[in-house]
């Protein structure tokens, strides 16, 4: 590194002292906290974001979103060249990177950690940065913070995207990086007219007339934006938009939105009697997350949660049914037997799990967080994954969309009503609108719609595939959560020596019972799930089983 790279990174980092006592972590969400002591955290995250640029030598993306959180908090999330999250190889430089003392400490750790990767800052290389925010009144000044931060290491430029939301951004790096075009326009282009190619293959199902209107809460946040400017672009798709965030009163995730929904299970503002029996769906509030509900009852706020495993059984269940359309018994395309497997976490409700057993797929569970979930699925050649909470998408190996592209050339001359034709050109629109970067809520509503569409159901339905057990979550405090230590995608507990034999024990108290504890990756909390044949029950184990941590840790969880 020369002395004028030294020198501008000594003068913009002095502009942007660390916070005395707050230590950051980029977690699987990236960093996140309070806006007003993010400034040198985005500023050090905007230096990373042009290193990994120069190292991968490819378009970076960094998004200024805190997601489902109040809107006094905000973050930085950083999109590695596919599209996906950040290399966990270079999460513990970006701990450090973060919470460096001073300007000379951060030299230090940015000019060894440069020499590890072989990165020169000689400028040669132009390292571009797409930069995006959501609609967070801290999102502009964080967004400057990270130009100085990018700016600051030569050669490096940043690109503003605007008001995006994380999945687009996510999408826009993703396609730059492939020689494609990679602008919002682009991205709504795509996304509508592989909707519209899926929905013209339909056999001719349509949903009733009292589920004709799709009721969309879009968490006062960037999502309503968006989706209101998509569906300008569709046909054949009835949306109502409530939660815009237009309105003075209307505060970001407060409420609203999908991770309150899936978690509060109850009816979001601005929904109610009215709402009886109708589809309706909920945004997060950078919109990569997606859930559908039904309000039950004009007598209850309570909801019938339509969450993210509903959806995952509900994409495995169409191309479930597309592959095997095309492998009609006795046809050529036996020849190749793509392999479909879904991948969830302990979290997974067991009554899905099951399901999608029964359906002959493959399952496999993970740790807790998007990054494993996505990375397995890359196992497969077609590998779908959602958490719980409607984060998801559904993967396609390059093998997969190869095949099937020849596919097409082959079936060219065949009828137009040749079922094997139409569920090629269905698979190939399905991976061209599913956003294979990271879970996108507007591109997952798309797609949902346009299954029900074409299987002819209404959200009833859909919800029908299978009734989820009752369970319960809790979280006990302890003073060090390291004192667990998993295994098994989390789901059995190696130490403390005998814990896991009482959880055996307490769960086979309860018909289907199910229960696991695991250690929070972001606080020292234990956290305790269960699941039973009642709620009574899963509540009774939940409780029993969070018991064994103060049993066994010797730590009150008061």
């Amino acid at each position: 590194m020369d002395e004028k790279q030294k020198s501008l990174l000594l003068k913009a980092s002095s502009q942007f002292p660390i916070p005395p006592g707050v230590k950051f972590s980029y977690g699987t969400a990236g960093f996140r906290a309070d806006a007003l002591i993010l400034e040198s955290t985005v500023f050090r995250a905007g230096i990373l974001a042009a290193m990994r640029s120069m190292k991968t030598r490819s378009m970076i993306g960094m998004m200024i979103t805190a997601s489902h959180n109040k809107i006094s908090d905000n973050g930085v999330k950083i999109a590695d060249p596919s599209g996906g999250m950040l290399t966990q190889q270079w999460e513990p430089f970006a701990d450090a990177l973060a919470n460096a003392p001073d300007s000379d400490s951060l030299l230090r750790l940015i000019t060894d950690f440069s020499k590890k990767e072989n990165i020169v800052f000689d400028g040669t290389f132009r390292a571009e940065i797409l930069l995006g925010r959501d609609t967070r009144p801290s999102g502009e000044s964080l967004l400057e913070a990270a130009k100085q931060g990018i700016h600051s290491i030569v050669g490096s430029v940043g690109i503003d995207m605007g008001v995006v939301t994380t999945p687009q951004l996510h999408w826009m790096v993703r396609a730059r990086n492939k020689g494609m075009k990679g602008s919002e326009l682009d991205y709504f282009e795509q996304l509508s007219s592989s909707f519209r190619c899926i929905m013209d293959l339909n056999p001719g199902g349509s949903v009733n007339s009292v589920d004709n209107k799709l009721i969309v809460d879009g968490s006062n946040g960037v999502g309503g934006e968006k989706i209101e400017s998509l569906t300008k672009m569709l046909d054949g798709l009835n949306i109502e938009l409530r939660n815009s965030g237009a309105g003075v009163m209307d505060i970001l995730n407060e409420g609203v939105g999908a991770d309150f929904v899936q978690k509060e299970k109850v009816v979001p503002d601005g929904f109610g009697s009215n709402d009886v029996g109708k589809r309706c769906a909920s945004l997060d509030g950078d919109a990569d997350r997606l859930v559908y509900f039904i309000v039950p009852s004009a007598d209850t706020n309570k909801i019938d949660i339509v969450d993210g495993d509903k959806i995952l059984s509900l994409f495995a269940l169409f191309v479930k049914e597309q592959l095997s359309i095309m492998n009609i018994k006795g046809s050529e395309y036996n020849s190749y037997q793509p392999c479909l497997g879904v991948v969830q976490t302990a979290y997974a409700n067991g009554a899905s799990t099951h399901y999608l057993k029964e359906l002959g797929l493959a399952v496999t569970l993970t740790p807790t967080g998007v990054k494993h979930l996505h990375r397995k699925s890359e196992d497969y050649d077609i590998g779908i994954y959602f958490e719980a909470n409607g984060h998801g998408t559904i993967l396609f190996s390059e093998k997969f969309l190869s095949w099937l592209e020849d596919k097409r050339e082959e079936l060219a001359s065949a009828p137009e009503d040749s079922q094997q034709k139409k569920a090629v050109l269905r698979l190939l629109a399905v991976s061209n609108l599913i956003n294979q970067a990271v879970g996108d809520a507007l591109s997952g509503l798309l797609l949902v719609e346009a299954i029900l569409q074409y299987k002819g159901w209404s959200i009833h339905d859909w919800n029908a595939l299978y009734q989820d057990l009752p369970s319960r979550q809790l979280k006990v405090i302890v003073k060090d959560r390291t004192a667990i230590i998993t295994t098994n995608a989390e789901t059995e507990v190696l130490s403390p020596m005998g814990i896991q034999e009482a959880i055996n024990a307490e769960t086979a108290k309860y018909p289907q019972g199910r229960s696991f504890m695991r250690p929070s990756g972001t606080e020292d909390v234990v956290r305790v799930y269960a699941e039973a044949s009642t709620q009574d029950a899963a509540d009774s184990l939940a409780n029993s089983v969070a018991k064994l941590v103060d049993k066994y840790l010797g730590i009150s969880n008061s």
